[in-house]
């Protein structure tokens, strides 16, 4: 099984939701919209906060 790591070709900002995306076999742009859409009803906070948590976390794929 893939260790979960941040993708080093799929990314925008850090490489976080291209990683995920890679991880579950789902396409990243698709996993960005629903971040992004996702940030809406929560009041970006949270999620934020989870995507700087990951960017320290995750390692960089090797």
């Amino acid at each position: 099984m893939k260790q979960l790591t941040r993708s080093r070709n799929n990314r925008k900002l850090a490489g976080v939701i291209g990683g995920i995306s890679e991880k579950f076999n789902i396409n990243a742009n698709l996993a960005r919209v629903i971040f992004v859409i996702a940030l809406i009803p929560t009041g970006f906070f949270p999620l934020v906060l989870i995507y700087l948590l990951l960017i320290f976390v995750l390692p960089n794929e090797v």
